[in-house]
């Protein structure tokens, strides 16, 4: 008896429009109609404006800064677990809260576990996302995670530019095995750049292990905050004798003074993806499309194709 597909239909968040409407685009449909309807004061109800009853909904949400994002995340998978959607997957770009993923001091919250219970208690049947902080997350789920890796986004960007003396290197310690992973693709070196901080977003120092004379470095993370970790990374490089320094950065959280501080910082450029807005212009500033990586997850989810099929370069 061949398979039977349910139908499928796209829904974004107010945070994540326009990723959300590239990869409906790049679905081969049009978004699903929702409407956030908001209060004097604040508060927000969502209300989908089609009928879902039996359809596989998957809803598109960063739920980075504000919390809002979140929060409207967990209504619409109420709301379309109420209107007797047949499957619920939350298609989270960019999984907020994840650098708490454990307790590294007394008395503190696991603030990705507790996300990971919430999405669950509001109804999803499965997550997609992409480059976790830390790929464990994954465990904090009893349902399917889809854990895409923008490695096959930023790999061919990369070999495109040519660089003759290819190194890949990693800001902090905690970064060293996503850089050799990175690595791998290239069959280049790694460098690491040890730093030490006197407190959250503030580096007390950074001394580089490895040798970046002569070469063209590629520095590897998963979230670009600040930014002052790569500043300060790519400045060091720089007066150790590269030849170049640009970064790769998964997911542009870019707070507080991050645009003015990647605009006059060593770096050639910051390669980042779509998975949350940018704020505003930089010239510095490279954005990658995740809309054709997510569009195919989507399709082989629903299709009960291979996901790992996607991770091929």
């Amino acid at each position: 008896m061949p398979l039977q597909f349910n139908p499928v239909k796209i829904f974004a968040g107010s945070g994540t429009q326009a990723v959300a409407a590239k990869i409906a685009e790049e679905y081969g449909r049009p978004l699903g109609d929702v409407t956030i309807s908001k209060f004097s004061d604040g508060e927000f109800q969502p209300s989908f404006n089609e009928s879902i009853r039996g359809c596989d909904v998957f809803i598109v949400q960063s739920t980075n800064q504000p919390t809002d994002n979140l929060m409207e995340l967990l209504l619409m998978v109420d709301a379309a677990r109420r209107a007797s959607a047949h499957y619920i997957t939350a298609v989270v770009p960019y999984y907020g809260l994840a650098r708490q993923d454990r307790k590294d001091k007394p008395r503190v919250a696991i603030g990705a576990k507790l996300v990971a219970n919430l999405l669950k208690a509001a109804g999803i049947n499965r997550i997609m996302t992409m480059d976790l902080h830390a790929a464990q997350i994954q465990g904090f789920f009893d349902i399917p995670v889809d854990h895409l890796d923008a490695s096959v986004i930023f790999v061919p960007y990369i070999k495109a530019l040519g660089l003759a003396n290819l190194t890949i290197a990693s800001p902090d310690m905690g970064g060293s095995y996503r850089a050799r992973t990175f690595a791998k693709f290239f069959n280049a070196e790694v460098v690491i750049c040890d730093k030490r901080r006197k407190r959250a977003n503030e580096i007390e120092s950074m001394s580089i292990i490895g040798d970046v004379t002569g070469q063209d470095i590629v520095l590897i993370d998963d979230i670009c905050d600040t930014a002052g970790t790569l500043a300060k990374a790519a400045a060091l490089i720089m007066e150790n004798g590269a030849k170049s320094v640009r970064a790769v950065c998964t997911h542009p959280v870019l707070s507080g003074k991050a645009y003015e501080t990647i605009e006059n910082s060593m770096l050639e450029e910051l390669i980042v993806t779509d998975t949350i807005p940018l704020k505003q212009e930089c010239s510095k500033i490279k954005v990658l499309s995740t809309a054709p990586l997510f569009a195919k997850a989507i399709a082989n989810v629903n299709e009960h194709g291979s996901i790992s099929d996607l991770f091929k370069v």
